[in-house]
Order: C-alpha cells, then sequence, then structure tokens
C-alpha cells in the first residue's frame, strides 16, 4: 500500500508484505516507544485487527499478534500497560472513519481465515466455526488458525528482536548481553544477597538456555530470570538465585528491561535452530569460571587437586 496513518505518539507505514511502526519521540511519548523507535512487522506476523473506542476522544486501532511471533510480546506475557502496547494506535475520534478504512485495508491483508472458501481476509461477514462445509473441523498444515478457531502460535519468530539497550541495571547488579551468545550478572555489593555473592558473577551462555522470566518492575516481585537448559533445582526467590537480577523502585524500569529480555529470548530462539559444536563453550563463559574457581581454591575452599582437575576440565570445553 504504501500508505501512512499518523496517530498519538506513532505512525503505521503499510508496505507491500508488512506493517511498519515508527514510534514519536518527545517528553509525552512513553519510555519503551522511544527505545522501540521502528518496528517492521510481517502480515503473517499478524493474527486481527480492531478498532475500538479510547480514552479521551480517541478510538484505537489494535493489530494483535500471533502467539510467538513478536519476542517483545512474549517476554512481556500479557504484563504490558495498554499505554505501552506497541501495537496499539490512538486516533482523534474524528478520524473514527479513516481508522475504520485502514482496519479493512489491513484485515484484507493478514492470511486467510480456513473456510474462507478463498477469502482474503477477515472482513467476511459469516462467522469462523472451525468447520468446513462438510462439518470436518479445519486444522490445515502452515495454516496460522488452529482446530478451534483461535490462532495457531507462530513457528518462530517473525518480528526482529529490539537492537538495544542491551545492558540495563537491577537493584541487585548490573545485566549485559552482547547481542548473540553470552548474558553477564555483575552484583553490586549494596543489593546483592548473600547467595549471589557467593556464588560470584555470572556469565550464561545463550545456549545453556531454555529461556526467560520477566516479572515487570511495575510489580512486588518484578525480576528477570534466566532459564537453564539442564532443568536442576533453583532457589524459589529471585533474590537468592543468581541466574535472576530483581528489579526495585527505580530498578530495572520495562523500557530497560524488556526490550533486554526479549533480545535475548530471541537468541536463545536461535541457537535452538543452530547445530552446536561438540564440546565448544563460549571463551569467555570458561575463563569466568575459572576465574570463580580460582577465588574458591584462595579462600581454601577448594584443594590445589580439585582446583587442577577442574581447571582442566574446563579448558577442554573450549
Amino acid at each position: 500500500m504504501g500508505d501512512v496513518l499518523a496517530g498519538i505518539h506513532a505512525a503505521w507505514e503499510f508496505e507491500s508484505d508488512a506493517l511498519v511502526i515508527r514510534f514519536e519521540r518527545g517528553i509525552r511519548t512513553p519510555k519503551l516507544y522511544q527505545v522501540l523507535r521502528e518496528r517492521r512487522v510481517p502480515y503473517e506476523a499478524l493474527a486481527s485487527v480492531t478498532l475500538t473506542p479510547g480514552k479521551r476522544n480517541t478510538v484505537v486501532l489494535h493489530a494483535v499478534p500471533r502467539p510467538g511471533a513478536d519476542p517483545l510480546m512474549e517476554a512481556a506475557a500479557g504484563q504490558l500497560k495498554e499505554s505501552c502496547d506497541p501495537y496499539r494506535l490512538a486516533l482523534p475520534a474524528d478520524r473514527e472513519t479513516l481508522a475504520e478504512y485502514y482496519r479493512d485495508e489491513l484485515r484484507a491483508l493478514l492470511p486467510p481465515e480456513p473456510g474462507a472458501a478463498g477469502a482474503a481476509g477477515h472482513g467476511g461477514s459469516a462467522p469462523y466455526d472451525g468447520l468446513d462445509d462438510h462439518g470436518g473441523v479445519l486444522d490445515a498444515p502452515g495454516d496460522p488458525y488452529g482446530a478451534d478457531g483461535g490462532v495457531a502460535p507462530a513457528e518462530r519468530f517473525l518480528v526482529a528482536p529490539p537492537s538495544g539497550p542491551l545492558s540495563f541495571k537491577a537493584y541487585d547488579g548490573k545485566a549485559s548481553f552482547d547481542g548473540s551468545a553470552e548474558v553477564a550478572f555483575r552484583w553490586f555489593w549494596t543489593g546483592a544477597s548473600s547467595e549471589k555473592w557467593k556464588a560470584g558473577d555470572q556469565t550464561f551462555s545463550v545456549r545453556d538456555l531454555c529461556g526467560i522470566e520477566w516479572r515487570s518492575p511495575d510489580v512486588f516481585d518484578g525480576h528477570l530470570r534466566l532459564l537453564s537448559r539442564d532443568g536442576g533445582p533453583r532457589p524459589s526467590q529471585p533474590d537468592h538465585d543468581p541466574a535472576s537480577v530483581v528489579f526495585g523502585l527505580g530498578y530495572g524500569l520495562v523500557h530497560e528491561s524488556l526490550p533486554f529480555a526479549a533480545a535475548v529470548l530471541a537468541a536463545i530462539r536461535a541457537s535452538d535452530r543452530t547445530p552446536v559444536p561438540v564440546g565448544s563453550r563460549t571463551p569467555g563463559a570458561v575463563a569466568e569460571r575459572i576465574r570463580h574457581l580460582g577465588e574458591l581454591h584462595r579462600a581454601g575452599l577448594v584443594t590445589d587437586e580439585e582446583f587442577s582437575t577442574k581447571k582442566a576440565e574446563l579448558l577442554a570445553e573450549l
């Protein structure tokens, strides 16, 4: 289409294969929008689009992403406030007719509903009941809609993860991500628990992780936890878990921690699809473990023989 629909704090541009969302930068624009700046959303990543009345004499266009299509929304797990939802575009109420036009245009670009007999989009008047013309259940391979009429999750992320920020300060430490392979936590003596100090600063290889757990800083127990593939026991409280950083008032803000979490999650999913060479931990992760092992050795908690044996094992993983 190439048309541009300008709203409050954002504008939607309709390209031939994607919706491009560009966010304004200003003191009244939500900080998350300012960090995201621009997002390119392929139409296949969208499940539906709605138009509803908004607050303060506005109407709201809402493009609803498919489950599993956007790492940002997957990391958020429904915790974003409506005012920070990057898929909502608010417009003055007197532009409702124009908004209706673009809603219908966008619906026509979405993947066809099953059972729509080749319909181009979601604009048909007949409700979808999940059945074919003979009463059979529809669940075609590759179809974005499931047999129950709901939207099937995307098999992979279709929207690129945020490019930054790749570091932020939590209450008990600083989290950093190199963008592809390693996540590091560096503890603050003013906030980290004794359990985290004993464990030492942490470096995690992305390929050793299976996911993330983000709890918004807007709630009491906000934190970012890295989930290990080994599935071993872990402390129930993030404050005691060296694989977690905890948020507090003014720390790990949504616009800092959520893009970070989304970028890490996207890297984890990408590593799932990438063959991993046998016996190849990243040098940074090995060096960090050897450093911590040396601290234990100097403290008398590890014998000379144990130190030498374990160091040789770590070096063999390179």
